[in-house]
């Protein structure tokens, strides 16, 4: 399976590419944004490709060329403002569909937020994000895609612990991004996590076994 990782640059994006390249039964696309951020890619020896979520649809869809999966863990970052968020974290993942929908893409895997689903759960500072991935989210369901959304509580840089809690609904919690990278690999692997959303947080459980209760 070939997989384009929309995204790549960032930490969840840079921890998912190596793991995918060490992968014996991946290949892996990395999408960036700038060409000055294509040499960490290359010293991984992974494939990468320029093309910026704020372009077209279709420069999207030929950055997905003979791809087979699309995982998005794009995101606008905590330094920039709504605009940026409107632009990039709910019209690029939009464009991200359509583009992926063209493209004849067999699964697309959408890193969104805890409670994004749930308006009583958002901040006030963070509902611009809450409300793109809201409806980022949304889109994705009503596409013709086979999908998985993976809704992780608060990221940390921490190293991996492997041991995970997923389900429909969790309570608040923290999980680190190399420990969500290893739950999409594992999403990409299973067939059985297709059309399916659930939150993500550190817990009691190896990632195979807490996906299998979903």
């Amino acid at each position: 399976m070939k997989t384009l990782v929309i995204g790549a640059n960032g930490k969840i994006g840079q921890h998912l590419v190596r793991l995918l390249v060490e992968h014996p039964e991946h290949t892996v696309k990395a999408m960036v944004r700038k060409p000055e951020q294509l040499p960490f890619f290359e010293d991984l020896q992974a494939e990468a490709v320029v093309a910026s979520l704020e372009g077209s649809v279709e420069e999207l869809q030929r950055a997905m060329a003979g791809c087979d999966a699309v995982v998005f863990t794009a995101g606008s970052g905590a330094s920039t403002g709504a605009d940026k968020t409107l632009t990039v974290d709910l019209d690029g993942a939009a464009k991200a569909v359509e583009a992926a929908e063209l493209a004849g893409i067999g699964r697309f895997i959408m890193v969104s937020a805890l409670r994004a689903d749930d308006r009583s759960h958002w901040t006030k500072d963070m509902t611009p994000y809450y409300i793109a991935k809201y409806h980022a989210d949304r889109i994705l369901q009503s596409s013709s895609l086979s999908y998985t959304i993976v809704r992780p509580g608060l990221l940390t840089d921490e190293p991996a612990t492997g041991q995970i809690a997923a389900a429909g609904k969790l309570e608040p919690g923290s999980i680190p991004r190399e420990d969500v990278a290893a739950v999409i690999v594992a999403c990409l692997e299973s067939a059985e996590l297709t059309d399916k959303v659930f939150e993500l947080t550190s817990g009691d459980s190896q990632i195979e076994d807490a996906l299998k209760t979903i």
